[in-house]
């Protein structure tokens, strides 16, 4: 038997032989107090496993029309077998998964794993970030309900204060003037085909990133030598990577199971704006914002303010590794103090405008 499967070892060893040695053999995972951060990005990863299975299964029954969309959505929860269990899972592993990328992306800012070699593995990931809030907006419509569409007419009138551009990316993201059937087919092929593909490229090159360059130590951590021996990828930290995935799964079908994600009534365009419609959670730090400044801010409206603000922050926020040099010096505490604040603010305004 050992004879019978020699070619079928020799041919593996020599296409992928050195790749998945390393990664079995030889990839170690730095040990010390703030190793728990490190698990957020599995979780993340495999939340993200969850959209694309449950996504396809919807896809089977989902169709993108206005006159159909809403029945069809209707139709899955309440006759397709365990249909309204799927969609719950996809709706809120799409929450999750935002909330744990947050996280990840946020641990990883205190814990100044930007530092070089591994800027493109930060570049990468806060990009991956943008096109999950990406899948959260063009999937919000979807169901085209009365509260997703409207939460959408609100988000996509958001974009025409973006100076020069901004009436051209309303025309481009709604299809026309209005919110209508052409906006759902857009959000649709945004949401199955552009963003998936986006997504795939950006998220192989992350995983390369990650396992060419490794797993960073914070440098207080390095400064106190309390660094512990590394362990290995494989079997050690898989493993107590899986069990993240199983608290996550947990989680997850616990929401679906006892929480199931509502469908509202069939959206009417004709209708008034309902009282208190608000974007999802991850949106409403910056809705809140808009919704405070004046009409006028030095000689430009207020909405365009904040939308230019907003803009510049995200593209800051891209840059941090190479605008923040010495990580373990003044700046870095600048840069902490500043991720702070940032934090304070996005949790502030955000429950601001969820009791408002």
């Amino acid at each position: 038997m050992p004879s019978l499967l020699e070619p079928l070892r020799r041919w593996y060893q020599e296409r992928f032989g050195d790749f998945f040695s390393h990664l079995v053999e030889k990839k170690k995972v730095p040990r010390h107090g703030h190793t728990l951060w490190y698990y957020l990005g599995g979780m993340t990863l495999f939340l993200y496993f969850i959209q694309v299975a449950t996504g396809i299964l919807l896809l089977l029954y989902y169709r993108p029309s206005p006159g159909e969309a809403f029945e069809s959505v209707q139709f899955i929860m309440t006759r397709v077998r365990f249909g309204w269990l799927i969609r719950g899972l996809h709706a809120w592993a799409g929450n999750l998964l935002i909330l744990t990328a947050m996280l990840h992306m946020f641990s990883t800012y205190f814990l100044k794993a930007y530092r070089p070699p591994r800027e493109l593995t930060w570049v990468s990931g806060c990009l991956l970030f943008f096109l999950f809030l990406g899948f959260g907006f063009s999937g919000y419509l979807l169901p085209w309900n009365e509260l997703a569409f409207f939460a959408t007419k609100v988000g996509t009138e958001m974009m025409a204060a973006v100076p020069v551009i901004g009436h051209w990316m309303l025309t481009v993201f709604r299809g026309g003037e209005q919110v209508t059937g052409a906006t759902l087919t857009r959000f649709f092929g945004f949401h199955v085909a552009i963003l998936p593909l986006l997504t795939t490229a950006v998220l192989a090159n992350h995983l390369f990133f990650v396992q060419h360059f490794g797993m960073s130590v914070p440098p207080a951590v390095e400064r106190s030598g309390e660094t512990r021996a590394p362990m290995p990828f494989f079997p050690n930290f898989l493993l107590r990577d899986l069990i993240g995935w199983y608290i996550a799964l947990g989680v997850l079908a616990a929401l679906a199971a006892f929480d199931p994600w509502e469908l509202g009534v069939k959206a009417d365009p004709f209708a008034p704006t309902p009282a208190g419609i608000r974007p999802e959670w991850y949106f409403l730090f910056m809705f809140q914002t808009l919704k405070l400044l004046p009409a006028k801010l030095l000689w430009i409206e207020g909405e365009q303010f904040g939308v230019l603000v907003f803009g510049a922050a995200a593209t800051l926020w891209v840059l941090v590794p190479f605008l923040d040099r010495n990580p373990e010096g003044r700046s870095g505490k600048l840069f902490t103090f500043a991720g702070v604040a940032i934090v304070i603010y996005i949790v502030a305004m955000s429950l601001w405008g969820w009791m408002g």
